[in-house]
């Protein structure tokens, strides 16, 4: 199943926070955003529970992370 995250950070620092999320394997693909969110990541999961594992223990994780939106594909 294919899942973009939303990303907010509490700092302007795009690229360190892009890098690594590009560096995960179940990221396919992450783009710097103007607007609302600063970054918007393309992940791959088995289950939701998989892709939810995943953006808890990963990309909330990550320093200057202030918060996360999952929006699961359905077709």
């Amino acid at each position: 199943m294919i899942a973009y995250v939303l990303i907010s950070l509490l700092d302007r620092d795009e690229r360190e926070i892009l890098d690594k999320l590009l560096s995960y394997k179940k990221v396919l693909e992450a783009h710097i955003l103007f607007g609302e969110w600063d970054i918007i990541a393309k992940i791959e999961a088995k289950t939701p529970e998989e892709a939810g594992t995943f953006v808890m223990e990963k990309i909330r994780s990550l320093p200057n992370v202030k918060i996360t939106s999952t929006l699961i594909v359905a077709r």
